[in-house]
């Protein structure tokens, strides 16, 4: 039997569905932190977050919020409304200057017409968008590709990769010289994960959807970057690994620790604020507990 100390201090959890609920963790997410000092980097600007009512989203909902931004989150609707009705409260209390109400839309972002549906509303509702984040994700265990049905298939990858493609082509109408565009894949991208064989692929198409598209917008002046979160506490894993993997979550890192969303979701701060990356595009930053990555 494994020592205690080789162990996080996470209660044995399983959610039996997906996505995930943040409000039945236990410890809950960690979204904020009294130590994170805002200053008006994203003043003004017009945010989309996918996947934004909980986990990473949440927490770069939150602080895109505290840095002035006027915030759209999209989720699942009759799974994911109660973590949205919470993130909607966090972002509104969180929401600074003349940034306008923040809004909630209920997709599935995994086909095109409904993610043009989105990128209207939030056009008919503020005229632009300014930072596109693509972030909605799903993952299942499978010890085989033998397991990997068609729909089990089909469904990670129009969450995963189709929505990142509809996404972004129905908002780059309504983007302009200074946008931003921010992608999150994974650590598993560049050093794989035996039974997420379907998740990692639609990771690794992410980095190089993010490359591409980075110099395919490049001469438009508009950025685009990726962040690749190692284990992060977040509903996506209490929903899709074993109670032992979530004991055993983040002890393969360097740090030996799995990370809070408010850990990550400074890179996406970074990387949509032009006065801290205008230099920045096609690249992916790494808050992954020190794991090191061949980029």
């Amino acid at each position: 039997m494994a020592s205690s100390c080789e162990y996080n201090n996470f209660l044995p959890q399983k959610q039996d569905t997906q996505p995930g609920k943040e409000y039945l963790m236990n410890p809950p997410p960690q979204y904020s932190s009294p130590e994170y000092k805002s200053s008006n980097k994203l003043q003004g600007k017009i945010a989309v977050v996918t996947g934004g009512d909980s986990g990473i989203g949440r927490a770069v909902c939150n602080l895109f919020s505290l840095e002035g931004a006027t915030v759209v989150f999209t989720y699942v609707k009759g799974q994911e409304d109660i973590d949205a009705r919470d993130t909607l409260e966090i972002i509104r209390k969180a929401k600074s200057g003349d940034a306008k109400d923040p809004m909630a839309i209920p997709v599935d972002l995994g086909y095109e017409e409904n993610c043009k549906r989105v990128v209207d509303q939030v056009v008919n509702a503020y005229g632009c968008i300014d930072i596109l984040i693509n972030n909605a994700a799903v993952q299942y265990e499978s010890d085989s590709l033998q397991a990997i049905d068609d729909a089990k298939l089909e469904r990670v990858f129009r969450t995963n990769i189709f929505s990142y493609f509809f996404m972004t082509k129905h908002a780059l109408k309504h983007m302009k010289e200074g946008s931003s565009i921010i992608n999150t894949t994974s650590v598993n991208a560049y050093q794989g994960y035996a039974t997420l064989v379907d998740y990692t692929s639609t990771k690794g198409a992410i980095v190089g959807f993010t490359r591409a598209l980075a110099l395919q917008l490049v001469s438009k002046g508009i950025r685009v970057n990726g962040v690749a979160p190692g284990p992060i506490w977040t509903p996506l894993q209490v929903a899709s690994l074993t109670e032992e993997e979530i004991a055993r979550l983040g002890l393969d890192v360097p740090m030996k620790r799995p990370g809070q969303p408010i850990e990550v979701a400074p890179s996406y701060v970074f990387l949509a604020s032009n006065q801290c990356s205008s230099y920045v595009t096609g690249q992916v930053l790494h808050p992954n507990g020190g794991t090191i990555v061949n980029t």
